[in-house]
């Protein structure tokens, strides 16, 4: 028992600097351009995405998440909030898990925000959580390719892209989506 315990406490701290590291600070500028950038890489490779980029009101985009895991898991990322290609705002994501779980890895995601109410609803909650809000669709390989925008509906279509790293197993894990002002 006190070696799984050293290995938590060596492990949480290898996770600290590692997300110390992964997503230091930031101007706006740069967050606005990465997070252009991965937008126009995503729509690039992906024709669903690149289908609701024009019908979206505003779609968050967090270029780079760093995750690790072993039994205890983090995540953080920083994105910024995109409408009509112009940085209408800066958010930053960190979910928590527990769980069978061990690994590193970096990715991308976006968020397709379809109408006014879901946007609003990221602008005037206090931390926007999955599960508690509007109605969430996670767009995997398998629906892309059937995706039209005839299927589009209500709601937010999240788009996970650039995946890097190994992260295996399975754990419990509830995220947030807050707002910041880069410096």
């Amino acid at each position: 028992m006190l070696y799984y315990s050293k290995s938590v406490i060596l492990f949480t701290a290898a996770l600290s600097l590692m997300f110390a590291a992964a997503v230091g600070a930031q101007t706006a500028a740069e967050l606005s351009q990465k997070s252009r950038r991965a937008l126009s890489q995503l729509c690039a490779n992906n024709h669903a995405a690149a289908n609701l980029r024009s019908s979206a009101v505003a779609i968050l985009v967090f270029p780079e998440i760093v995750k690790a895991g072993f039994v205890l898991g983090a995540q953080h990322g920083k994105g910024a909030l995109l409408s009509h290609g112009r940085a209408i705002g800066y958010y930053r994501t960190t979910a928590a898990s527990y769980g069978l779980q061990a690994g590193v890895q970096k990715f991308g995601y976006a968020m397709f925000f379809m109408n006014d109410g879901d946007l609003n609803y990221l602008e005037k909650s206090d931390g926007w959580e999955f599960g508690t809000g509007p109605s969430v669709v996670i767009v995997d390989e398998g629906m892309a390719r059937s995706f039209t925008t005839s299927s589009v509906r209500k709601g937010v279509y999240v788009f996970t892209f650039d995946q890097r790293g190994l992260m295996a197993g399975m754990g419990l894990q509830g995220s947030k989506i807050t707002r910041f002002h880069p410096d």
